[in-house]
C-alpha cells in the first residue's frame, strides 16, 4: 500500500489576501486558481521543494479560518530561510535552538500557525 500526503486544506477568510501572502511572502508556487462550480474556488499552492501542496478557497471546508496550527515546513538552513522570509516581509519569529533542531514560527493573515523546522546533521 502507498499513502502519500499531497494536499492539505488551509482555512482562510479572504482567498486573494491569503494567496498573495503565500506566494509573495512565503514564496509558494501557484499551481492553479479555478472555480470548479459556482461558489467553489480552489487555489492550490506548493512550497518550494515540496511534494505536498496546500489548498485555500471557498466552498470546500467547514474549518474556521485561522484554526490550523502546527504544519511544519522543513528547511536545510534556518538562517538562510529566515533571511529570505524576512526579506519577503513574512512575520517569522526568532529561531529557537532545541538541541539538534531549530524552530521558528509564523502565522498567515488569518492566524493559521506554521512552524519552520531545521534538523541539523548529527556531529561525528
Amino acid at each position: 500500500m502507498e499513502l502519500r500526503l499531497e494536499v492539505v486544506q488551509v482555512p482562510v477568510s479572504d482567498v486573494d489576501r491569503a494567496k498573495a501572502f503565500y506566494t509573495d511572502q512565503l514564496g509558494f508556487g501557484l499551481d492553479h486558481d479555478v472555480e470548479h462550480i459556482p461558489g467553489m474556488r480552489v487555489v492550490q499552492l506548493t512550497p518550494p521543494g515540496s511534494s505536498c501542496s496546500i489548498v485555500i478557497g471557498t466552498g470546500m471546508t467547514g474549518m474556521v479560518p485561522g484554526s490550523l496550527e502546527g504544519l511544519q515546513l522543513v528547511v536545510p538552513d534556518m538562517d538562510a530561510a529566515r533571511t529570505e522570509l524576512l526579506r519577503r516581509g513574512a512575520p517569522i519569529s526568532e529561531a529557537q535552538d532545541m538541541g539538534g533542531f531549530a524552530f521558528a514560527y509564523l502565522s498567515d493573515p488569518d492566524g493559521n500557525r506554521w512552524v519552520i523546522q531545521e534538523i541539523r546533521p548529527k556531529q561525528q
